[in-house]
Order: C-alpha cells, then structure tokens, then sequence
C-alpha cells in the first residue's frame, strides 16, 4: 500500500476546486449586498401571518389535557 492510494483523482481535485471557487464568488457577491434598513417607515405594512394547522394526534392530546383546540 502506498501513500499516495487516497488522494483523488487530477480531474476530481479540479472539480472540487471549481466548486469551492463557485462558492466562494456567490458568497462574495451575498456580502456585498446592502443590508435591509432598520427604518420602520421603510418596512412593509402588511405582513402575512403562517397559517397554523392542528394534525389529529395534536388534537387529540389537547383533548386528552383538556384544552380543547377546535
């Protein structure tokens, strides 16, 4: 065996290097953008809320502890 059995491949060491420099431009390009304003004025009035859904075996715990989730 010999020390050299683990490293890959030229072309899978070139691929891995396009991938890590494919990274790093679009992490680049997320730092530069301008951070959202902090201003209340400049928010979005309405915001929509989730919807919450209840499955049945939540309900039926709730039931089970008495807070009757209808």
């Amino acid at each position: 065996m010999s020390s050299y059995e683990e490293i890959a491949s030229p072309a899978d060491l070139h691929a891995d290097c396009q991938a890590v420099s494919h990274r790093l431009q679009e992490a680049a390009v997320r730092a530069t953008r301008p951070a959202p304003s902090i201003h209340f004025d400049e928010r979005r009035r309405e915001v929509p809320k989730r919807g919450i859904e209840i499955s049945e075996a939540a309900q039926r715990l709730a039931n089970a502890l008495h807070l009757h989730l209808d």
